[in-house]
């Protein structure tokens, strides 16, 4: 089983590596980086990545496709390479799988239309603009789509492929082996508890990080060649 998870400058680590740390424990599951060039792209926070070992020419079809999120995704929805890749790989997948604002690059691809979706709060706007029906889920699954709200919304999401995929025991031996069981210190995990100034705060970050991804030329690290 290929899961073939897309990664581009910019992209958010926990949305790639939440997912991956599930699904990559699935019976058989045999996994790839995959972006539009061969080499090391940069997260979010510029100061970490992932080798990407295969470009899009490289890659025919895959079983479960999986998209990220990211301040970097924003331009991805304009990259036609990348939405080509995305609609290629959707038309034979088993599963398209999407996590955060990667839900907006899957729906700026046009394979949303009036499915069934979650995304990132900040984006359920947007990709409702793009014809899809945006709910304010954890995780959602319509047909062979399952998409996640924000970053670690995508190992909720992941189990619940893991289950789909390969039964309620193999799901929650994954779980357990990964001693998922989150329990976290603040009520702020949906933007429904959240007062209007945190939000603001958010808002205001992410603005700011991809205008300071977009003007930076180099990532912290070094980017070896591949």
């Amino acid at each position: 089983m290929r899961i073939s998870i897309l990664i581009y400058d910019g992209f958010t680590m926990l949305d790639a590596v939440g997912g991956y740390s599930v699904l990559g424990w699935l019976p058989g599951a045999e996994v790839e980086f995959v972006a539009e060039r061969k080499t090391v792209i940069a997260d979010d926070l510029r100061a970490g990545g992932l080798a990407a070992w295969r470009d899009y020419s490289e890659v025919e079809g895959t079983d479960i496709l999986y998209v990220p999120g990211g301040p970097g995704g924003r331009p991805q929805m304009k990259n036609e390479a990348t939405l080509s890749f995305i609609r290629r790989l959707h038309e034979s997948s088993t599963w398209t799988f999407g996590v955060c604002n990667g839900v907006e690059i899957l729906a700026a691809a046009g394979i949303l239309q009036a499915k069934r979706v979650t995304t990132n709060y900040y984006a359920r706007e947007s990709v409702a603009s793009l014809g899809a029906t945006v709910v304010p889920d954890r995780y959602c699954q319509d047909g062979k789509i399952v998409t996640t709200a924000g970053v670690s919304a995508g190992i909720d999401g992941a189990l619940y492929l893991a289950r789909l995929i390969a039964g309620e025991e193999v799901a929650k031996i994954i779980q357990l082996g990964i001693e998922y069981y989150p329990h976290p210190p603040f009520s702020y995990g949906s933007a429904d508890d959240a007062p209007a100034h945190i939000h603001d705060v958010i808002r205001a970050a992410e603005g700011a990080s991809l205008e300071a991804l977009m003007s930076s030329k180099q990532p912290r690290f070094l980017q070896p060649a591949l």
